[in-house]
């Protein structure tokens, strides 16, 4: 019998705005929890994108987690963003849209102990699309 104790759960993700190209960077998100499927979400960690688009400060998961739910604050991102184009492009025409579809992207996915999960967000204005990364 082995003295070693198991691995922690962990979680991180980035995000990617295939709009430009570029890591989404300043981009708000918070770590939910439960337990069963039919359990409580509880807080559990907050954190921001990096400039890298990187988030990998999560803490982590409680024993016995069997889901998590990634919620980002886009909304604020794409405004920002509008706003450093126009202020980069005081001359340009105004840009065609200014907001996003989806104010915020909520990712629930389910987890098994031991196992780290990278969880990757390709965002643009007007969709995204999500994966398990490593």
């Amino acid at each position: 019998m082995s003295s070693e104790t198991a691995a922690p759960t962990s979680v991180s993700t980035h995000i990617l705005d295939t709009s430009v190209g570029r890591p989404a960077e300043g981009v708000a998100l918070t770590l939910a929890v439960r337990s069963g499927r039919d359990g409580d979400w509880h807080a559990h960690g907050a954190s921001a994108t990096d400039t890298d688009g990187r988030c990998k400060d999560l803490p982590a998961l409680p024993e016995g987690t069997t889901h998590v739910r990634l919620d980002f604050a886009v909304e604020e991102y794409f405004e920002s963003r509008t706003r450093q184009q126009a202020e980069e492009q005081q001359d340009a025409p105004r840009v065609r849209d200014s907001g996003a579809f989806f104010p915020e992207v909520a990712i629930t996915f389910a987890v098994q102990p031991g196992e780290h999960y990278h969880v990757p967000l390709l965002l643009n204005p007007f969709g995204y699309s999500v994966y398990r990364g490593s």
